[in-house]
């Protein structure tokens, strides 16, 4: 421990003109599992993509907190294919980081570790990690940093399968790390107001949702490519495939790309559903579904012709997902629609011609029975109440809901103790199984009825091979 008049963040600032950086271990500084208010949170980013490059740059915008290691199978790649556009790899992502703390505290370092296993060994004074990979690794992630006894803030959706969100929460209420999901919708000014008006009865008894997004903004649909290209040398390809089965690298499966692929990504629904949904679920208090079906578009084939979409390889380009729910106290039973890949919901009569339907990421369209209400892809952008002369007419009500100055910053304060976050692993688990649900109903081919108790689809044995996965040796949960 520390004693006498030496703070460690005295000691730090001392220290800030030596050549190397060292972070000091949290066990030295007397600090079980919360950091001291008065001490920076020390973040390890896994995953130095375009996502893992945003969310570094959103944490230099929290002054108690700093980014310390960088861990990514990737040395270097361009992003210039994507809206990300630069460089990322954990080299340059490091290097970024290094030169924004370096401003402060010269002779700062960055660490970089191709294997986050490696990091979290090594680096004993990491207090947190943030998970931005592909899906597939998101689990295995969290889990073996919660078990460290790190604070975890992973991107959305939480983990690659049902089986695996299940075993995320309850390892999360085991251990008492602060968690937050990267859905920052949840933290935004529209979510609460939603919530108020409906609560307020806007719009009535709400029987009815509509969600949508544009994406997948990747290709879909695809066959297993039959080339064997060299692995590049900027790629550890086997730790990159993690948990995933053996396969022949090829630039078809990353950089991004990797979401449309069954082994790696979700889909559209895994990408956006967690954003789309959000809202919806935590206005309309919902549970898990009764009942989610799913049809898909067909493909075109290489030869010519067109094939129904095929579960084996590749999600498909489109697809439009029924949930059913049942009543819950205040709350009629609810059919939620969801469509993605270009296909959008009927346009409400109410909203006026020339009007937009969401924004550029999607929406959702709320129907009851005195009104509509239309979001963004969010809830953040555009709530508003249809036509807009029944949204000029109504009475706001009260703002009863705490707001949050953003996602980042909450779960950065509970790292500290200070206060909980808004979606936690135990809010993020199930919100993400019932998104994925619908992907598990598109696999089957059946519509499915869903025993949230006993994790199991009742009605089709077939679809309950899709709630999990194998994983390769080494990498077992």
């Amino acid at each position: 421990r520390w004693s006498g008049s030496v703070s460690r963040r005295s000691f730090l600032a001392a220290s800030a003109t030596c050549a190397a950086w060292t972070i000091v271990p949290r066990s030295v500084l007397g600090g079980p599992k919360f950091v001291a208010p008065s001490e920076k949170v020390n973040v390890a980013l896994v995953g130095a993509g375009g996502q893992g490059r945003t969310n570094s740059r959103a944490l230099f915008q929290e002054p108690d907190t700093q980014i310390v290691a960088v861990a990514d199978p990737i040395q270097q790649f361009s992003l210039d294919a994507f809206y990300y556009k630069g460089l990322g790899g954990r080299v340059p992502v490091a290097k970024e980081i290094a030169e924004h703390y370096g401003k402060q505290s010269p002779g700062f370092r960055c660490k970089e570790y191709e294997d986050f296993r490696v990091m979290l060994e090594k680096e004993k004074g990491i207090d947190a990690v943030l998970c931005a990979t592909p899906d597939h690794l998101h689990a295995y992630v969290s889990l073996r940093s919660m078990r460290a006894g790190k604070h975890v803030f992973c991107e959305k959706p939480l983990t690659h399968n049902i089986a695996e969100a299940r075993l995320v929460g309850q390892v999360a209420k085991q251990s008492g790390v602060a968690t937050q999901m990267g859905n920052i919708g949840h933290s935004r000014d529209g979510i609460r107001q939603t919530c108020e008006w409906i609560w307020d009865g806007a719009i009535g008894e709400v029987h009815e949702v509509h969600a949508w997004t544009p994406h997948p903004v990747w290709p879909q649909g695809l066959d297993r490519p039959k080339e064997t290209p060299p692995v590049p040398d900027t790629l550890n390809w086997d730790l990159w495939l993690g948990p995933a089965p053996e396969r022949p690298y090829h630039p078809w499966y990353l950089p991004r790309v990797w979401r449309g692929w069954i082994d790696f990504g979700t889909g559209g629904l895994g990408d956006m559903g967690c954003h789309i949904f959000d809202h919806i679920v935590t206005s309309l208090k919902l549970g898990p579904p009764q009942t989610v079906e799913a049809t898909a578009s067909t493909f075109v084939q290489p030869g010519g012709g067109r094939a129904k979409w095929k579960n084996t390889e590749s999600w498909p380009q489109a697809q439009i997902v029924t949930f059913h729910f049942p009543a819950r106290e205040g709350f009629p039973p609810l059919k939620l629609m969801w469509y993605d890949g270009g296909l959008m919901p009927p346009r409400p009569q109410e909203l006026e011609d020339g009007r937009r339907m969401g924004d550029d990421c999607g929406g959702a369209i709320y129907v009851g029975t005195k009104g509509t209400i239309i979001t963004g892809s969010h809830g953040a952008n555009g709530v508003r109440l249809i036509p807009e002369s029944r949204m000029q007419e109504y009475k706001q009500p009260a703002k009863t809901l705490p707001r949050v100055d953003n996602h980042y910053q909450e779960w950065i304060r509970a790292c500290k103790g200070d206060g909980k976050t808004g979606a936690p692993f135990d809010y993020a688990g199930p919100l993400t199984e019932t998104v994925l649900l619908g992907n598990v109903a598109l696999r089957s081919g059946e519509r499915i009825r869903w025993d949230s108790a006993a994790m199991r689809v009742t009605n089709c044995d077939a679809a309950n091979e899709y709630l999990q996965r194998a994983y390769r040796n080494g990498w077992s949960l």
